[in-house]
C-alpha cells in the first residue's frame, strides 16, 4: 500500500514546490492536491489557462494513431485523423489519448503539447492493459483461479513493465466488478462472484500496476473500473439497468472498489450502468458523496468511452450540453472520446451554470495525476523506442505467462484417473476447433497481443510429448459452424487413438463486452463433434475453452475428465500441455459456478436459502428448485481436483464461543493419500443461522493454499473475529449480531468438508 503520510507540508507551498511535489508519495501528492491547495506550480499553470485549455485537459480521446486491435475494441466514431490530433495537442485541446501505436506516436504527440503548445502541458498516455501487453497472461477470472493474489500482482507488475516501456502511463485496469451471472460477457475481465476474492485481487493489481513509485518508468497509473455494479446488470445483458438496494450495493458489489482504493488506485473509471434510475455518469451520490465524501477519494474520475454521451439515448440528459453539466457536476473529472467537456464546459462556466472553483480542482486532479507520474519533471520519461522494443516478451516474461496459465486451469472431472497422460506409449488424436492454429489464444480485450506469437495447443503437446508422431490433429468443426466432412475425420482419428483430447468451447469473440449469450453452452455444431467422438467409445479428455463458467451437456459433461482452461493467452499450449501430462498438477478452483443449465442464471454460491429450501436428497414439491434439477452447481465455487487424493477430517475449534472482542479458532487435518503431490485451496465458510437481515447459504471467508507431497497430512488453522461476520443492515451501516453460525472448512462452497458450530455471545 502506498504510503498516505504527507511530510514536510510547508515545503509544498513554499520554495522548492516542484521538487517537494515530485518527490511526495502518490497519496500524499493527491491529498495535496485536494486538500492542501494545489503546490505553486499546478496553480500559477491553472491561473493563466483559458477555458478552453482547461477544457482541454478534462478531454481524453482515442489515438487516431492506434493498431487494427485497438480500433476493433470500440464502436467506430468520426474522430480526428493522426495530423488533426497533433494540431488538437498544439491547441491544448487534449489532456491525452489512449490505445496508441507505440512509443513513436506518443513521442510525436508529446513534442507538439510541451514544446509547441501555450502551456507546455504534457499529455498522458493510455491504454487497456488488461492482461497483458506484448505478453498477455490469463485473462483475469483465469487468474483468480489461482486463488494467489500475488500472481495477480506480479502479472500486472510485468505487464506494467512493458507497457511503460512503450509509452503508457495509465491503464485502464484493474476490472473488479462483482458477475454473477455468466451471460455477461464482461465477467472474463473480473474477479467472478465472491466478494473476498475481489477485494484481494483487485488490492493485488493495483499494486504490480502501480508500484511504490508512480514516476518509474516501469509501473503506470491503475484505474478502477466500472464504478459501480456494472457487473450487475439484468438478465447479463451489457449496458442494463441494476437495481438493488442500497445494503446489497454496499456488501456485495462495493467492497472490491473500495479495496483496490485502499490500496492505493488513483483513478475510476465511472460505468455505463444505471444504479436505480440514475446513470453512474451522472451519478453525484455515487461519485461525490459516496467515493469522495464518505471513502476520501481524491483521485481523478473518467467517464467510460462516451459515457457522458450515452446519458442522452437513456433518457437522462436533454442534450450534449446537458450530459457535460450532468457528469460534471456529479464528479467525473475527466470525459472519455465524446467531446462534450471540451464542446460545452467553457460556456457553462461562462453561463454559471458550473462553478469555476469546481472547473479548477478537476483540472488539479488531472494535473496532479500528471505530476504523479512525473510527467512535468520529463514527458518523454516512459517514451522510447529501443526501450519498447528491448522489454518486449522477454523469456522471464513469457515464463510467468506460462506459470500463470498452468495454475489458472481448474481439473474439473478426472474419472478413472485418465489424467494425467503419459508422454508416451499412447497413440493422441487431438481434436476440435481450438486443436491448432494462431487464433482464440490471446483471448478477449487485447490491444497490443498477437496470436500469431502465443503457442497453440498442438504445438505444446508435440514440445511435451517423447514421440511427435504419435498425436494426430484434426479440426472437427468450427467454433460455432460445422466444418464439411470434418466430423467423419475427427471420427477416423478417434479410432486410431488410444485417448482423444477434445478441444472446444468458446471464441475469443463470444466474451467481452457487448458478448452478452441467452444460452452459455458449446456452440451446437462442436456438441455435435463431441457427441459423435464419445459415440466411437475411446476415453476422452476436454479442454474447454472459455471466458465465463458454461453450463455443459451431454457427451461433454459425460467427458471422463476435463478442463477449465479459459483464455490462456501468450503460453496457452504449453500451460495446458504442462497440466495434460503431469508436468504440473493442477491446483486452479472455480471463481465462478457452473450451473446445470443455462436458466439457472444468476447463480452463485453465497445465494439465501429462501423458506422453502429443498432438504438434502431427492427433489420435493414446493421447493426452492426448477423443475427437474437441484438448486446447485454442477461444479460450486471453489471446486477443483488436484492429481493427489485430498481428504479432510479431524475438525476442532477453540471453543462453543466467541465474545464480540474475541476470537476463535478452527482447524482441520488435510491429508494427501494419493501418490502425486498436490496443491490443496482450502477454504473457509461461514453461515449465520439467525439475523435481522437473511444471510447467504455460506459466505468465503477466508482460503489457504497448501501443498502436500503424497502421504502428508496437515494442519490448517483459521482464526476468525466478530468483524469477519459483519453484514449491512436495514440501516445500510455495518453490524454484527449476536447468534449462532456455521463454519466449514471445505474444498469448495458446496463440499461438506469438515463442520462445526460456534456460538457469538454479546
Amino acid at each position: 500500500m502506498l504510503d498516505t503520510h504527507i511530510s514536510r507540508r510547508a515545503a509544498l507551498i513554499g520554495a522548492g514546490a516542484v521538487t517537494a511535489w515530485l518527490a511526495s508519495p502518490a497519496r500524499a501528492l493527491l491529498e495535496a492536491a485536494g486538500r492542501l491547495g494545489a503546490p505553486a506550480f499546478i496553480d500559477q499553470l491553472i491561473a493563466r489557462m483559458t477555458l478552453e485549455e482547461k477544457a482541454g485537459q478534462l478531454s481524453l480521446m482515442a489515438s487516431a494513431w492506434g493498431g487494427s486491435a485497438a480500433l476493433s475494441l470500440n464502436p467506430a466514431s468520426g474522430g480526428a485523423n493522426f495530423q488533426q490530433q497533433v494540431e488538437e495537442a498544439r491547441r491544448g485541446q487534449l489532456t491525452g489519448v489512449f490505445n496508441g501505436n507505440g512509443a513513436t506516436a506518443a513521442r510525436i504527440l508529446q513534442a507538439a503539447a510541451v514544446r509547441e503548445s501555450r502551456m507546455k502541458i504534457p499529455l498522458i498516455f493510455a491504454a487497456d492493459v488488461i492482461h497483458g501487453h506484448r505478453t498477455i497472461f490469463p485473462v483475469p477470472l483465469a487468474e483468480v483461479a489461482s486463488f494467489e493474489p500475488d500472481l495477480a500482482r506480479r502479472t500486472a507488475e510485468a505487464a506494467a513493465f512493458e507497457a511503460a516501456g512503450s509509452g503508457i502511463d495509465w491503464t485502464f485496469s484493474p476490472m473488479v466488478d462483482v458477475a454473477r451471472d455468466q451471460r455477461w460477457g464482461r465477467g472474463l475481465e473480473g474477479s467472478g462472484e465472491d466478494v473476498l476474492l475481489g477485494r484481494l485481487f483487485a488490492a493485488a493489481r493495483v499494486q504490480g500496476f502501480q508500484g511504490g513509485d508512480l514516476k518509474s518508468t516501469e509501473h503506470m497509473l491503475a484505474c478502477i473500473k466500472h464504478f459501480a455494479a456494472y457487473g450487475a446488470a439484468e438478465s447479463g445483458l451489457d449496458y442494463n439497468t441494476v437495481d438493488m438496494s442500497e445494503a446489497r450495493l454496499r456488501e456485495v458489489y462495493l467492497q472490491p472498489y473500495k479495496a483496490g482504493f485502499d490500496a492505493g488506485a488513483l483513478s475510476a473509471m465511472a460505468s455505463f450502468n444505471e444504479i436505480n434510475g440514475v446513470p453512474s455518469t451522472g451519478n453525484h451520490w455515487l461519485i461525490t458523496d459516496l467515493l469522495r465524501a464518505e471513502w476520501g477519494f481524491q483521485g481523478l474520475v473518467v467517464s467510460d468511452y462516451t459515457g457522458d454521451e450515452e446519458m442522452i439515448a437513456a433518457g437522462f440528459a436533454k442534450d450534449g450540453r446537458d450530459a457535460a453539466r450532468l457528469a460534471f457536476l456529479a464528479g467525473v473529472d475527466m470525459s472519455m472520446q465524446s467531446g462534450l467537456y471540451r464542446q460545452h464546459l467553457p460556456e457553462l462556466v461562462r453561463g454559471g451554470e458550473i462553478p469555476q472553483a469546481e472547473l479548477d480542482q478537476s483540472v488539479r486532479r488531472v494535473l496532479a495525476a500528471k505530476a504523479m507520474l512525473g510527467l512535468f519533471d520529463d514527458p518523454f520519461r516512459r517514451i522510447d523506442v529501443r526501450r519498447e522494443s528491448a522489454r518486449s516478451m522477454l523469456p522471464a516474461t513469457r515464463a510467468l505467462a506460462r506459470e500463470a496459465g498452468r495454475k489458472a486451469i481448474v481439473l474439473l472431472k478426472n474419472d478413472g484417473d485418465l489424467l494425467p497422460l503419459p508422454r508416451s506409449g499412447k497413440r493422441i488424436a487431438l481434436i476440435g476447433p481450438f486443436a491448432a492454429g494462431p487464433h482464440d489464444l490471446v483471448g478477449p480485450w487485447v490491444v497490443y497481443g498477437d496470436d500469431a506469437k502465443a503457442v497453440d495447443l498442438a504445438s505444446g503437446m508435440r514440445a511435451a510429448l517423447a514421440d511427435k508422431s504419435r498425436l494426430t490433429v484434426v479440426q472437427g468443426s468450427g467454433v460455432d459452424e460445422p466444418l464439411a466432412g470434418g466430423i467423419e475425420q475427427a471420427v477416423d482419428a478417434a479410432r486410431q487413438a488410444d485417448v482423444v483430447v477434445l478441444a472446444i468451447g468458446e471464441g475469443a469473440g463470444m466474451s467481452g463486452e457487448a458478448q452478452s449469450r441467452t444460452e452459455i453452452v458449446v456452440p451446437e455444431p462442436q456438441q455435435q463433434l463431441a457427441e459423435a467422438i464419445a459415440a466411437v467409445g475411446k476415453p476422452v479428455v476436454v479442454v474447454l475453452k472459455h471466458g465465463r463458467a458454461l453450463a455443459l451437456e451431454g457427451a461433454v459433461a459425460n467427458a471422463q475428465a476435463i478442463l477449465a482452461t479459459w483464455f490462456l493467452g501468450t503460453e496457452t499450449g504449453n500451460s495446458i500441455a504442462d497440466v495434460l501430462f503431469g508436468a504440473y498438477s493442477p491446483s486452479g478452483r472455480l471463481p465462478a459456478s457452473f450451473p446445470r443449465r443455462s436458466g439457472q442464471e444468476p447463480y452463485y454460491y453465497a445465494h439465501k436459502s429462501t423458506g422453502r429450501p429443498n432438504p438434502p436428497g431427492e427433489l420435493q414439491p414446493y421447493k426452492a428448485h426448477f423443475r427437474g434439477i437441484p438448486n446447485s452447481a454442477l461444479y460450486p465455487f471453489g471446486h477443483g481436483l488436484t492429481y493427489g487424493k485430498i481428504g479432510y477430517s479431524g475438525f476442532s475449534q477453540s471453543g462453543p464461543t466467541m465474545s464480540m472482542n474475541g476470537t476463535i479458532e478452527v482447524t482441520a487435518t488435510v491429508t494427501n493419500r494419493g501418490t502425486r503431490g498436490a496443491e490443496e485451496v482450502v477454504q473457509l465458510y461461514t453461515h449465520d443461522r439467525v439475523a435481522s437481515v437473511t444471510r447467504p447459504v455460506r459466505e468465503l471467508k477466508a482460503f489457504r493454499k497448501i501443498s502436500l507431497v503424497p502421504g502428508q497430512s496437515q494442519v490448517v488453522r483459521f482464526t476468525l473475529r466478530a468483524s469477519d461476520l459483519s453484514f449491512y443492515g436495514r440501516d445500510n451501516r455495518l453490524k454484527v449480531e449476536p447468534g449462532t453460525f456455521d463454519v466449514w472448512i471445505a474444498p469448495s462452497a458446496e463440499a461438506e468438508g469438515v463442520h462445526g458450530i460456534f456460538q457469538l455471545t454479546a
